[in-house]
């Protein structure tokens, strides 16, 4: 273990360091980070869910400025048509697109899939889109949206894009998630809370582990060869979302919060190295570092094969999955 390693290893443990701008600023130092700016996605087709705003909003835009064709993926048309354009006012960039899908409501879902099937072939699919909700909503077909949105969508998305995916050289599938995962477990009977015991913050927690131990599930069923499936969380950003949501933790905590540009560095390397993030898949991280998608035995304990198997064929059924 070096020097950078040991350092990392004590800012990992308590997250006031880890999550914050502190975690960000001596890691980028130490692992001597190659400046985003420098990399080049010309010809690259990137689509971003949940890009009008924060981090989404952020990694749309930097992308497009490194050469990508950016589609920017949003749910009310008018905002996501007003994001792309300033967008391209913003980079310069003439490749850059919308797309218009709810990804709680799976018909939209499907929709957005063809419209993109008949484009050109996509090289990475972020998955950005998602909310923390105080109050229980549920979709038309039944789901409680949080899981709706942040499962059951990407989950289709990803199924309906793969033949894409694997006609690139080599395709990514890039989740954003949450470190407010790791206080929740595995759970497929209890991944959509009810009524009388919903709490926003806990029901995203729940959302959230399910999208990481799928990303690891995605990665073990598809050769990284053809498609690399990487997820992460930004740490603790300062984004309309959280101020929306946590407007409490945001006024204690916002001197310490990372920008958004910091807060989607990782999700952007992730997306335009050709390095480090292709040589392994199924990775969770932080920082430009893979990390453990635990921190709690009780979690661990909860990840077991037979949960992730149900996880799996529930997504597959509620989804109408049909995956080779």
């Amino acid at each position: 273990m070096n020097a950078a390693d040991i350092v990392d290893t004590v800012i990992e443990a308590p997250v006031l360091t880890s999550f914050t701008k502190i975690g960000y600023a001596v890691r980028s130092r130490l692992d001597h980070w190659t400046p985003v700016e420098q990399y080049d996605l010309t010809g690259r087709n990137i689509v971003v869910t949940g890009a009008t705003s924060g981090l989404g909003r952020n990694a749309a835009e930097t992308l497009a400025r490194l050469g990508a064709h950016v589609v920017v993926v949003g749910r009310d048309r008018h905002k996501t048509a007003l994001v792309a354009s300033e967008i391209v006012t913003a980079t310069g960039s003439q490749f850059v697109s919308t797309g218009c899908a709810d990804l709680g409501d799976l018909n939209e879902v499907r929709a957005l899939a063809q419209m993109l099937l008949d484009g050109p072939p996509v090289d990475v699919l972020v998955h950005n889109a998602g909310a923390l909700s105080a109050r229980r909503t549920v979709t038309e077909a039944g789901f409680e949206s949080t899981v709706a949105s942040q499962v059951l969508g990407p989950f289709l998305l990803t199924s309906l894009l793969l033949p894409s995916l694997r006609s690139t050289p080599v395709g990514r599938v890039l989740t954003m998630s949450s470190g407010g995962m790791y206080t929740a477990g595995l759970t497929v009977g209890e991944l959509q809370m009810s009524e009388p015991s919903y709490r926003g913050s806990e029901q995203y927690a729940r959302a959230k582990r399910a999208q990481v131990t799928l990303n690891e599930m995605w990665a073990a069923r598809v050769p990284a060869s053809h498609v690399v499936f990487q997820a992460l969380h930004p740490g603790w950003a300062d984004t309309p979302g959280v101020e929306a949501a946590l407007p409490t933790f945001r006024r204690i905590m916002r001197p310490l919060l990372r920008t958004t540009a910091e807060g989607s560095d990782t999700l952007v390397w992730l997306a335009a190295d050709d390095g480090e993030p292709l040589t392994t898949t199924g990775g969770f991280w932080l920082d430009r570092r893979r990390r453990s998608i635990h921190k709690l035995p009780a979690t661990r304990r909860s990840d077991t094969a037979r949960r992730r198997a149900e996880l799996w064929n529930w997504c597959v059924e509620q989804t109408g999955s049909r995956i080779d």
